[in-house]
């Protein structure tokens, strides 16, 4: 399983990269098989630097915040009037349970039958997974103002865990539990941002990563342009045993 970070911006796209959006491929069947989790805010640009929007098998949708799922109104027009013709297979979107209304009210003048044609939404349940290829996917309710999954993904006996937006909560013990590579919320700073059940900062992520055990890497990600990312380094330096990473757009990782 290969990750790539295609934007890792928390809150907004930043001058370096954009909003939240992660890309997994793993081979299957002779084909590899690609899994999108999150499509904020400038990723679709991004996107195309590693490979063709026509070639998405799924994309998961942690929740309906436009740094996390704005760029599907994009990936919709892609699919419906590239000049080669609609693609007739509609395309699996897994969110929250209001997504299509949400996806739908946010592009104005869409014909009758919505976005039907070109995508098919299906809601995420807390903790039942879903398969993709050679993807299983499990979403987990973590804490966040509105609903909001992070994801274990398991592929060819490795795992990633994706904690999507939130802050502290019993659900990242089993989301991040043994998993190969934690790709952590790092938004808030440790003595700047006092406001709790929003989002994680480098020391609470770090110490949600030890207490579930078993864990091998960690990654900060989701951090605003106003962050400096070694200080969210650093207060996570201090609680992680090993080297604390931080995601890089473009970047691509072997898990």
């Amino acid at each position: 399983m290969r990750l790539t970070i295609v934007g890792c911006s928390g809150s907004f796209a930043g001058p370096q990269s954009p909003a939240s959006s992660y890309l997994l491929r793993a081979e299957h069947d002779g084909r590899e098989v690609n899994l999108l989790l999150d499509l904020g805010s400038g990723a679709l640009g991004a996107l195309q630097r590693h490979i063709d929007p026509a070639d998405l098998d799924a994309v998961m949708v942690s929740h309906l915040h436009p740094d996390h799922c704005v760029d599907l109104l994009g990936l919709y027009v892609t699919r419906k009037y590239q000049p080669s013709g609609p693609l007739t297979d509609p395309l699996p979107v897994y969110g929250p349970k209001d997504t299509a209304e949400r996806m739908e009210q946010a592009y104005h003048g869409l014909e009758e039958g919505g976005m039907d044609n070109e995508f098919v939404f299906q809601g995420l349940v807390d903790r039942q997974a879903v398969t993709v290829g050679p993807f299983t996917v499990t979403p987990f309710r973590v804490n966040h103002p509105v609903e909001t999954y992070g994801f274990r993904v398991e592929a060819d006996g490795s795992v990633l865990a994706y904690s999507g937006d939130t802050d502290t909560c019993d659900a990242l013990t089993p989301l991040f539990s043994g998993a190969d590579l934690v790709l952590a919320d790092s938004a808030f700073v440790d003595g700047r941002d006092t406001t709790r059940g929003i989002h994680l900062s480098g020391s609470r992520a770090a110490q949600a990563a030890l207490d579930a055990g078993g864990v091998r890497r960690l990654m900060l990600t989701h951090l605003p342009a106003w962050n400096d990312p070694a200080v969210c380094r650093a207060q996570a330096s201090e609680v992680w045993p090993g080297e604390v990473e931080l995601a890089r757009p473009d970047a691509t990782y072997s898990i």
